[in-house]
């Protein structure tokens, strides 16, 4: 059996019968958790090696762990301070920022590696515009070339913890008011506006190797009259035609309010695949994951279950072998103190 198109959640934190029917159906590919699932490292541990044993190859295990007002899991976790921070390092000294930003992403994904979780939704790659709430001190830095500098680096510290990086929200979040958890936000601006300052993030990190992309639930109404998510222009002519994108094409939450245009659950996940979507999130909402893989009975696109296959994470270490490690101390000790911390050479 291969790892199918959807991923989707559970409720608690352990399995329930009805959890491990959903996640052993054919469409379904991976999991994401959030803080509702999480007690402790030692629980988390148990849990994800019971959804890595449902299915063979195992199901992608994911969270938003970026730090700040998103992180996932806190107690028994290193407390990540929000990336813009990072940025705000950048603008009185660059290497240190850059230094600290491979630091940060090694000791995020290192942790996670350590319990067992195979991807974090990180690095944001949207620019902060200081317009956008939802985004906001999620994002590096208003300036796009420091975005893309910062997201490199951090990118570099996940690879080195065995964690692929994935991107979000193409082709940019930061220029609307509204949050498309709760509506459905229209970009105006001109498409060459978009292209040389949101996009530019997105671009520098294809050339670096990005294995993973979300996009955005939002209209940018001088391209397509589609959401991003839904849009086959943004992801089909853009993402896999101008830039070349190999990696995997994530959609955002299919239950958040700004999906509503496509239609029901089904008409969502169909839009979304049609599109270019390799997998697809239901969230928060079993009875509609239910309807979305009773729908997708049957359906496989070869090239992106190839492309999914890629995202596992690599051997990282035991959380006891990891907090015994001075590498593990001492970026404890740099995220703890962004303005005083000695650089440190994590060896990447």
């Amino acid at each position: 059996m291969s790892l199918g198109h959807v991923m989707t959640d559970i409720a608690g934190t352990a399995l329930s019968d009805e959890d491990r029917r959903r996640l052993r159906h054919p469409q379904v590919g991976g999991v994401i958790l959030f803080s509702r699932n999480y007690e402790s490292p030692q629980q988390l541990t148990a849990l994800v090696t019971e959804l890595h044993a449902l299915r063979e190859p195992r199901l992608l295990i994911a969270v938003d762990q970026e730090g700040g007002r998103v992180q996932r899991f806190r107690d028994g976790f290193t407390r990540l301070p929000p990336v813009g921070e990072l940025g705000r390092v950048y603008d009185r000294d660059p290497q240190r920022a850059l230094s600290l930003a491979t630091t940060t992403g090694w000791l995020m994904a290192a942790e996670l590696r350590a319990v067992g979780v195979d991807l974090s939704f990180a690095p944001v790659l949207d620019l902060n515009r200081e317009i956008c709430p939802v985004i906001g001190d999620r994002a590096f830095h208003r300036n796009p070339e420091v975005v893309a500098g910062l997201a490199h680096a951090y990118q570099k510290g996940m690879l080195a913890a065995g964690m692929q990086a994935v991107g979000k929200h193409f082709p940019g979040h930061g220029g609307v008011t509204l949050d498309s958890h709760l509506a459905l936000p229209t970009d105006t601006r001109d498409l060459v506006d978009i292209q040389m300052e949101d996009m530019l993030p997105f671009v520098r990190m294809i050339h670096q190797g990005l294995a993973g992309i979300m996009v955005a639930h939002v209209v940018y109404s001088a391209a397509d009259t589609h959401p991003a998510g839904f849009s086959a222009y943004w992801q089909r002519v853009q993402l896999r035609g101008e830039l070349g994108f190999q990696g995997v094409i994530f959609s955002d939450d299919l239950s958040m309010a700004a999906a509503d245009c496509a239609g029901d659950y089904p008409a969502r996940a169909a839009a979304a695949l049609r599109a270019g979507c390799d997998m697809i999130l239901v969230c928060n909402r079993s009875d509609a994951a239910d309807q979305v893989l009773d729908s997708l009975t049957g359906y496989a696109e070869p090239a992106g279950l190839a492309r999914l296959a890629r995202l596992h994470g690599r051997q990282g270490q035991d959380w006891s072998s990891l907090h015994a490690s001075e590498s593990w101390q001492r970026a404890v000790s740099a995220v703890n103190s962004y303005d005083e911390a000695p650089l440190l050479d994590m060896d990447m």
